[in-house]
């Protein structure tokens, strides 16, 4: 049983890559994707499942993820979370304004806070893990940063313009301060196989987190490196990721996109 509890922790982190973007501005149409993920542990255990909503209206986005465990991995670890960040859409980049993020693990509540401004310094406005423990750390260490919600639609926004995931993000998300490391590995035509029935071209990068610096008395496990495919399935302006996988110290994780609507698509993989 510990070995199945350890495995499914880093899992649960891991799932949190699954990106997408949503905004809210009543004078500007909306442009709105639904999807979601399933993920799967050792012996093909059904862990955890990820529904994101993307919209994008005018210059403004936002990204609202739903994380749940499922079937025996809520015995081990029993988990529901919402996070959610509002920002600003230019031409070559992504700011953040805002991301708040709660957490309901094993029956204890976490929640991060974090506000960016628009001359890079960064706000810190989670609950401190304990009472009397310190949530910070120094400003000028997390100026610039973004948080993780942010940092992957980044690359999905590169990927749908220049083709490449060559790119490096620094990142604070209220509980650790580290890198995104995306790097190219090729292009692949992606074959269905026994949880997911995609078939098409794809673009696999390599993801490294290069940890920095944690608060105290936060949760420590979480992948180090894996390996996303994207593809181009409904916006223009960002790929998707439609599989993913990731090596921990207790074996491999994978994930797959099961379905999505937006932009006049409805897909049931």
């Amino acid at each position: 049983m510990r070995f199945a509890r350890v495995l499914i922790l880093p899992v649960i982190l891991a799932a949190s890559l699954l990106s997408a973007t949503a905004s809210t501005s009543p004078a500007e149409e909306t442009e709105k994707i639904q999807v979601r993920f399933e993920i799967f542990g050792f012996a093909g255990l059904h862990v955890l499942t990820n529904r994101t909503t993307i919209e994008e209206a005018g210059d403004r986005y936002a990204i609202g993820m739903d994380l749940d465990t499922r079937g025996l991995a809520s015995i081990f670890v029993d988990l529901t979370s919402h996070s959610e960040v509002h920002g600003r859409l230019a031409r070559d980049t992504s700011r953040p304004d805002s991301y708040r993020a709660a957490m309901l693990r094993n029956g204890v509540n976490r929640s991060y806070a974090v506000d960016y401004s628009s001359d890079g310094a960064v706000i810190n406005a989670s609950t401190p893990p304990s009472p009397g423990s310190s949530s910070s750390i120094p400003g000028e260490r997390i100026r610039g940063t973004v948080d993780q919600l942010t940092a992957y639609f980044l690359l999905e926004r590169q990927l749908a313009k220049r083709g490449t995931c060559a790119l490096t993000v620094p990142v604070f998300d209220g509980s650790a301060l580290y890198n995104l490391r995306f790097t190219d590995i090729k292009s692949e035509l992606l074959a269905a196989d026994g949880y997911q029935n995609f078939t098409g071209p794809t673009q696999l990068c390599q993801v490294i987190r290069e940890e920095i610096l944690r608060v105290p008395g936060q949760f420590e496990d979480t992948y180090q490196r894996g390996k996303v495919w994207y593809a181009h399935l409904a916006a223009a302006d960002l790929m998707l990721p439609v599989r993913m996988e990731f090596e921990t110290a207790f074996g491999s994780v994978t994930g797959y996109l099961a379905e999505l609507r937006g932009h006049g698509v409805h897909l049931q993989l």
